[in-house]
């Protein structure tokens, strides 16, 4: 994670500066997941960096949301020939995701969320789906109410920003892309047909 040490709003764009463990290890131009959204690290130096977004991001994703000393999820960009943990995540944020409830299951928890609509097609209990850059599987679903839970173990709590989630609060969805993919495919069959 990295915390917010300062924003400057610069016309539509919000400047945040960074700090975290991992800074030092970050060079300017690379890609790097902040709560899912991928942002471009303009500067950086020791623990401390830079990156900016632009209006469309903060609109479609919580960033608009975050203040100085919140706490941010990271994600490095996977290199070439590494390893694919999870599913495949892009930084591309679909949409906001609103908590709805947090179920402590003894152990572990259970974070239900509602979502927009025009996404429905994109849930499949037990596939995967991206919440502020961390990739998850869909524990159960709630098509009609347009819902999904994903049930979360306690290494993931205490390592991402999870934990601070509140009901009534905004986690960006980066919804999987083979599924948009075939979402597209379909489209464009039915529409010749």
């Amino acid at each position: 994670m990295a915390s917010v040490e300062s924003l400057e709003d610069q016309g539509a764009n919000r400047v945040f500066r960074l700090k975290s463990s991992i800074a030092d290890q970050f060079r300017v131009d690379e890609s790097v997941c902040h709560n899912g959204v991928c942002l471009t690290v303009e500067e950086a130096s020791g623990e401390s960096y830079r990156v900016t977004a632009i209006d469309e991001t903060l609109q479609r994703s919580n960033l608009g949301d975050v203040r100085s000393g919140d706490l941010v999820n990271l994600e490095r960009s996977m290199p070439v020939g590494g390893r694919l943990d999870g599913h495949f995540v892009q930084g591309h944020v679909d949409a906001k995701g609103t908590v709805e409830r947090i179920e402590d299951r003894d152990g572990s928890w259970e974070v239900f969320l509602s979502y927009p609509a025009e996404f429905e097609t994109l849930i499949v209990e037990k596939g995967s789906v991206c919440l502020n850059g961390i990739s998850l599987t869909i524990a159960s679903s709630a098509p009609a109410a347009h819902q999904l839970s994903v049930a979360i173990i306690p290494h993931t709590w205490n390592n991402t920003n999870i934990a601070r989630w509140r009901v009534g609060g905004h986690v960006n969805i980066e919804f999987d892309v083979l599924g948009k993919y075939v979402q597209k495919i379909m489209q464009v069959r039915e529409a010749q047909v």
